[in-house]
C-alpha cells in the first residue's frame, strides 16, 4: 500500500464544512458556486488560448463543418 498523502487545502477546507450539519439547500448552492468558479477558469483559459492562437469565429465555422471523419476515424481493417 502506497504512503498516505496529505490533504490538500481544498481538502481540509471540505472537511471543516462536513463537520457542520449544513442543510441540504445550502449544499445545492455551495456545488453551484464551485461550478460557476471552476467554470469561469475553464472559461477564462479558453479565452487565452483564443487569443494566443488569434482563432476567430471563421475558425470555429471552419471546424464546424469539417468532415467527420477526419475525427476518430475507425481502422476499417
Amino acid at each position: 500500500m502506497s504512503a498516505a498523502h496529505s490533504l490538500s487545502n481544498m481538502q481540509q477546507e471540505l472537511l471543516k464544512l462536513y463537520s457542520s450539519n449544513i442543510e441540504e439547500v445550502d449544499l445545492l448552492n455551495i456545488k453551484r458556486i464551485l461550478a460557476r468558479y471552476f467554470a469561469s477558469k475553464a472559461i477564462n483559459e479558453a479565452d487565452k488560448i483564443w487569443d494566443d492562437k488569434k482563432y476567430t469565429n471563421t475558425t470555429i465555422n471552419n471546424w464546424l463543418n469539417e468532415d467527420d471523419t477526419t475525427y476518430g476515424a475507425k481502422d476499417s481493417h
